[in-house]
């Protein structure tokens, strides 16, 4: 199997437009996309006021802030793995995945309890994570084995943009929270994390009623998830190809509050109103996500993912700019969300025909985890940079990486590379 059929599937696309594409990724998918939804606007209520939190509340400096910020991300990174390599050997994907929705929804409660804390939140974003980390690869894979290889980016794009409605509709809850209780207490964040516990609650109820295991539809040979045959996975020199890709990509992002706290830096936005800024990034990316996954689909999904990229890039470079105000803040997020929707699922479409059925959820998670613990480190030295060296200077060394970066991933994913091993195959149909 090719990078260059990868990149560009072969085949039919059936009827275009929005009905064909909701017809061709079928209902498997949009119930994932359901549960991503309702998921992701408890987990963006608490996202976008994290900064706030830590940074106004609590009055952590920007290097403190950045080592939390990727502790949030890339700490539990390793159970990705445990996730993924659990799935594929219980053949239990839903399962696994239902095991991270509801530690992720516990974990709201702990943030109550945790208080001013900062040991504690440490603590309880660590279970957060964790609960994010067992259940994005089982649910990824769960994707992949839904749909035929030629509409895996139409079907990421759709879920994807599902998961960005809950992303964009859940900063406007917490707006709608805090407004309500009138304060930013920490009663006023403790009514948040509450709510926010209960619409995760429901879509913990979503995924048990609505989306369906494939364990049963693709019969793989008895041992084919083992640790011996994961090990021959990641000496395929493709797959290994996209995970030096995937850690490069990652060691350019600095993650959303960084970009967001220096866009309020920049205009002196009243700190209520800072949660907006997820909004406008999330509806770039709800407008985006489908219409760039199909674009994926049709001409090379590399090509779609560098250009998102390059986006990022656009970024900060208005970030150390002359541009301020309304001009910088629209410009800014137009870029950043159409950042996400050309790498988030591009990427994990542009991965799973790499990989055997038996072994996708743990080669999925190997690519997830390798991002993760690059995203930790580059949050922690950006907070650290911008501690040293201000934002300007931070901006445009995080700038230089990205160039860099993509220079270096459009080698990496070249077209030709190195098939698939027969034994590995044998793991089941890719």
């Amino acid at each position: 199997m090719y990078l260059s059929t990868i990149d560009r599937p072969r085949g039919g696309h059936g009827r275009r437009g929005v009905r064909g594409t909701v017809a061709a990724v079928g209902p498997n998918v949009l119930a994932l996309g359901v549960v991503s939804l309702l998921t992701d606007v408890s987990a963006e209520m608490v996202t976008a006021v994290l900064p706030l939190y830590f940074v106004l509340a609590l009055h952590l400096g920007p290097a403190a802030y950045g080592l939390m910020d990727g502790l949030y991300t890339g700490a539990t990174a390793l159970l990705r793995l445990v996730g993924g390599y659990a799935a594929d050997r219980s053949r239990r994907r839903k399962a696994v995945a239902g095991t991270g929705y509801g530690i992720s929804a516990l974990a709201k409660l702990g943030l109550m309890a945790a208080g001013s804390s900062v040991p504690a939140l440490g603590a309880v974003i660590v279970a957060d994570r964790a609960g994010k980390g067992l259940r994005t690869a089982p649910r990824d894979a769960l994707i992949t084995l839904s749909v035929p290889e030629s509409v895996l980016g139409r079907a990421f794009g759709i879920h994807r943009a599902m998961d960005s409605v809950g992303a964009f509709a859940g900063p406007l809850a917490a707006l709608g929270v805090l407004a309500a209780v009138g304060t930013t207490s920490p009663d006023a964040f403790h009514a948040l994390f509450l709510t926010s516990f209960c619409v995760a609650a429901a879509g913990l109820l979503a995924l048990a009623g609505l989306a369906r295991d494939h364990r049963d539809e693709h019969p793989v040979a008895p041992g084919a998830a083992s640790l011996k045959k994961a090990g021959e996975l990641l000496r395929t020199a493709a797959l290994r190809r996209l995970l030096c890709a995937a850690g490069l990509l990652g060691l350019a992002t600095v993650g959303d509050g960084f970009v967001h706290l220096l866009l309020m830096r920049r205009q002196s936005m009243p700190m209520g109103w800072f949660p907006l800024l997820a909004v406008g990034t999330n509806l770039v990316y709800l407008l985006l996500a489908a219409p760039l996954g199909a674009l994926a689909d049709r001409y090379g999904r590399r090509t779609v993912l560098l250009g998102g990229y390059g986006a990022l890039l656009a970024v900060y470079l208005l970030l150390c700019g002359p541009l301020s105000g309304a001009p910088l803040t629209v410009a800014a997020l137009c870029c950043y969300g159409a950042f996400y929707a050309a790498t988030d699922g591009v990427l994990m479409a542009l991965a799973g025909p790499l990989l055997p059925a038996g072994l996708r959820t743990t080669g999925l998670a190997c690519v997830q985890t390798v991002q993760a613990l690059a995203y930790f480190g580059s949050s922690a030295a950006f907070g650290l940079a911008w501690s040293a060296w201000g934002t300007t200077a931070a901006t445009a060394a995080a700038a230089g990486a990205t160039v860099l970066a993509v220079a270096a991933t459009a080698v990496l994913l070249r077209d030709r590379a190195d098939r698939i091993s027969p034994t590995l195959q044998k793991a089941g149909p890719a």
